[in-house]
């Protein structure tokens, strides 16, 4: 059985996820913003973010696996559901549950940027270090963390525990 160790309240997300917003509401007051979920697991964190967002945005989804069903990386991207909106001289925004290894959203950052949008930036609920195998630059970062494998809000091991309030790290 696993053991659920908490990493972040279901109140301190909350609040992460409203400074950023706030962040982003300023930086992109007056721009044309477009912001990409990477699904399945950014859907809880954007959905809460874009409520907390003080600016009009689009939005719009992308599907990319690189996981499967294990704990690591298979470094194999595959893309099954592409964007829908035209982002050509836009500003995307990428929103990611969790930048591991930077390999999902270095292929993603280069795809976007192949419908020549005016910029491609990068938003996690969580930037983390452990397993980083390519450098992307994370623009907005709600929580930086070192290790771990974490499931809630949104994240998941194997499609399950996403419906936790919280983030915990999952230990077997």
């Amino acid at each position: 059985m696993p053991e659920f160790i908490p990493v972040l309240t279901k109140d301190e997300i909350a609040r992460l996820v409203r400074d950023l917003a706030g962040k982003i509401s300023r930086e992109y007051k007056g721009r044309d913003l477009v912001l990409i979920g990477v699904l399945n697991g950014a859907f809880v964190f954007l959905s809460d973010l874009i409520r907390e967002l003080s600016i009009p945005v689009t939005i719009d989804f992308v599907r990319v696996s690189s996981y499967g069903s294990g704990t690591t990386s298979s470094g194999t991207i595959t893309l099954s559901k592409d964007i829908d909106v035209d982002v050509k001289g836009k500003d995307v925004l990428l929103v990611e549950d969790i930048v591991d290894t930077g390999l999902t959203l270095a292929y993603l950052i280069d795809y976007m940027r192949s419908f020549g949008p005016n910029s491609v930036k990068v938003c996690t609920l969580l930037d983390k270090h452990e397993r980083r195998e390519q450098h992307v630059s994370v623009d907005y970062a709600c929580w930086k963390i070192d290790e771990g494998f974490l499931v809630g809000y949104g994240l998941d091991y194997d499609e399950k525990y996403r419906e936790l309030p919280g983030i915990y790290h999952l230990k077997f």
